[in-house]
C-alpha cells in the first residue's frame, strides 16, 4: 500500500527544502516562477516561489526569498548544508506567465522573472532539466522529491508532468 506523501505548501516568496518522501506544492503562480531543486542521491529537494527578478532593483529588501537571485542562492546553500553535492543538483522551472497585456517591456515581469532565474541557474552551473514557462495563465505546481516529477496544473492547459 502506497503511503500518501506529505504535501507541504510553499507560500509566495518562500522556500522549503526537505528530505523525501514529500510533495512540495505552490498554488497560483502567475508571473511568479517556481524553481525546484533536487539531489537524487542525497534525496533532498526544494521548491522556491519567486516573485521578482533581482534584489538590487527593489526598495524593500526585507525578504531575500522574494527574488530570483537571492532565493536561488539560499536554496543551494540549504541543500549543501544538508549534505547535497552541487554537481548533483538538478532544477526545473515553471511559471512566469504574462497575466496582463502591457505594451511596455518593463511590465513583462513574468518574462523577466524567467530570464533572471535562468541566468542565476546558469551562473551557478545548475542544469534546468525541464521547464514550463510563459503563456498567459496561472499554474499550480506539485513537486515530488522522490520521483523528481513536477506536476504542472492549470485550468487552461490541464495537467502535465515535467
Amino acid at each position: 500500500m502506497d503511503m500518501a506523501k506529505e504535501k507541504i505548501i510553499v507560500g509566495i516568496a518562500d522556500l522549503v527544502v526537505v528530505h523525501n518522501p514529500a510533495v512540495l506544492v505552490t498554488i497560483g503562480l502567475g508571473s511568479c516562477v517556481a524553481v525546484s531543486f533536487r539531489d537524487p542521491v542525497a534525496k533532498f529537494g526544494g521548491l522556491a516561489h519567486i516573485l521578482l527578478p533581482a534584489i538590487e532593483e527593489s526598495k524593500n529588501k526585507d525578504n531575500p526569498l522574494k527574488f530570483a537571485d537571492t532565493a536561488i542562492e539560499k536554496a543551494v546553500e540549504m541543500m549543501l548544508q544538508k549534505g547535497c553535492l552541487k554537481n548533483r543538483i538538478e532544477t526545473k522551472i515553471a511559471g512566469g506567465a504574462s497575466m496582463f497585456s502591457f505594451k511596455e517591456a518593463d511590465m513583462q515581469i513574468g518574462a523577466r522573472n524567467v530570464e533572471a532565474v535562468r541566468e542565476k541557474l546558469k551562473d551557478l552551473k545548475l542544469p534546468i532539466v525541464a521547464s514550463d514557462t510563459g503563456g498567459n495563465y496561472g499554474r499550480t505546481i506539485e513537486f515530488d522529491i522522490a520521483s523528481g516529477v513536477m506536476l504542472v496544473k492549470s485550468a487552461f492547459n490541464g495537467n502535465k508532468e515535467i
